[in-house]
């Protein structure tokens, strides 16, 4: 398996430090608001990872923070006169929500920074005792970005560009403009904890450094998150552990892309800002994480309602065409007959080039694309009498199930009963498209009473005025079946 590390700038064979154990770290949300679509990218990228780790059969140790004491979150607090403590623990809450929803894996440890505090304190004095950190008289910590050379190493900047844009801000301790806050001293009507520099609370960087360390070794065998993470919040983070340690702080660098909306950077000002909530107000949530695989995760991935209305095909063509082959698979009657040896080879390679596109840097895209060819080949299947009737096309149809529930169990999607998703996901378009599902139900009862009384004429009337609401009506031998136009 190869991973591209930022560190290295290149894709790199992956050999975890211990044999068989992965140690992964992902930064994770800071508590103040509902999580949006960039969060989910990352959520599901990380998910899969983790998923694929364990399907090789490493024993691996996810970790992922929670910050639930920032900025952000004291102004939200403020704002609606509530505790900072308590508008973390609602949108930790509400990320479990959207996460559970979209079938992302709860991480092995999820820490909490102000459950943190005093191996934060620890790390600071730390830093101060080497030189590589100085407390000012308000209380503040400032990090010495100078003091660690290596400084810029991921991000791939340097101490003198970043010194011509840098400057100190009236009221700031800092000695240098580069320098970052270790602690922050407390500011009236703010939570904030005891320490040798009087009362304070953390830095953002900071947190990630003492929590990490505290639950896995160091070095890490992965450290992931957004690519906006890698400066400065990466950058600081692996300034400090190593300054601290001596140690290498992770071994590989995982960045997933930006999200951009219809081409245009996400933002609530471009009134182009949507939550995980305002997507599945429209569309299922296998649908997003569908979407959200398409693209590979290094690359920036272009959201738009258009675009997952066509992600919306693709997995409704990958149900239905599970839907047939269990039709199929239920049948008994089977002939012995030869099997065309070259769909077996078919299959070998298409279950071959799956891995393959998994192992070189976890290109989802091109595992789906796969994923299609298998499905291409089920269709051949079953519309073929002869092959579909022959031991060796059940064979064939079993063998390809079984491969959808492995790599649907590491992408994290086909895992429902296809004949109970493509309803799901039926009466969702009728929702979208304004249709009543429970009025279309009672139109086809009528139509089915007509039909058994022979009033075809109403029979017909019924059709049409389904079709005119978008519904098209399918007589099979099951009774009549509907679906969105």
């Amino acid at each position: 398996m190869r991973l591209y590390n930022t560190l290295a700038r290149q894709k790199q064979e992956f050999t975890p430090i211990h044999e068989n154990k992965v140690n992964m770290y992902v930064c994770g949300i800071t508590a103040y608001d509902l999580c949006h679509i960039g969060h989910a990218r990352s959520s599901v990228v990380f998910d899969v990872l983790y998923r694929y780790l364990r399907h090789k059969g490493f024993d691996v140790t996810f970790i992922r923070n929670f910050t639930d004491i920032d900025d952000k979150i004291i102004k939200r607090a403020n704002e609606v006169g509530k505790e900072a403590g308590e508008i973390a623990e609602k949108f930790i809450g509400e990320f479990y929500v959207d996460m559970d929803r979209l079938s992302v894996n709860r991480a092995d440890i999820e820490p909490k920074c102000t459950e943190h505090i005093p191996e934060m304190i620890a790390l600071t004095q730390h830093l101060i005792e080497t030189d590589h950190a100085y407390a000012t008289p308000s209380g503040d910590v400032y990090f010495r970005v100078r003091s660690f050379e290596d400084y810029g190493k991921l991000s791939g900047r340097n101490v003198d560009e970043l010194e011509s844009g840098a400057r100190i801000a009236p009221g700031e301790e800092k000695q240098d403009p580069l320098d970052f806050a270790l602690w922050k001293g407390a500011k009236p009507g703010e939570p904030s904890w005891e320490s040798p520099w009087g009362q304070g609370r953390p830095g953002w960087h900071l947190e990630c450094s003492a929590m990490s360390e505290k639950y896995a070794p160091l070095p890490l065998d992965i450290h992931g998150g957004g690519q906006d993470l890698s400066f400065p919040h990466h950058e600081n983070e692996i300034a400090q552990s190593e300054a601290a340690t001596g140690k290498p702080f992770a071994k590989y660098w995982v960045h997933n892309g930006f999200v951009q909306i219809n081409s245009e950077k996400m933002s609530k000002s471009l009134g182009n800002f949507f939550t995980i909530r305002d997507i599945l107000d429209k569309f299922l949530p296998e649908t997003l994480r569908y979407f959200l695989l398409t693209m590979h995760y290094r690359s920036p991935l272009d959201f738009s309602f258009e675009a997952l209305e066509e992600a919306e095909k693709g997995i409704k063509r990958i149900y239905s065409a599970l839907a047939q082959a269990d039709v199929e698979l239920a049948k008994t009657q089977w002939k012995k007959s030869p099997f065309p040896e070259e769909l077996v080879t078919e299959l070998d390679e298409i279950e071959k080039h799956w891995v393959e596109a998994m192992e070189d840097d976890m290109n989802t895209a091109g595992a789906l694309g796969h994923v299609f060819s298998a499905i291409r080949l089920t269709g051949r299947i079953v519309e073929d009498k002869n092959l579909r009737k022959s031991e060796g096309g059940r064979d064939m149809l079993l063998r390809i199930m079984d491969d959808m529930k492995t790599w649907g169990a590491v992408l994290g999607i086909f895992e429902c009963q296809p004949e109970d998703f493509l309803v799901e996901l039926r009466d969702n378009r009728a929702v979208r498209s304004d249709i009543d599902p429970v009025r279309v139900q009672k139109l086809l009862g009528a139509r089915k009473e007509a039909r058994a009384n022979k009033d075809f004429e109403k029979s017909d009337a019924i059709r049409d005025e389904l079709m005119a609401m978008k519904v098209e009506v399918k007589d099979t031998p099951q009774g009549a079946t509907w679906d969105v136009l």
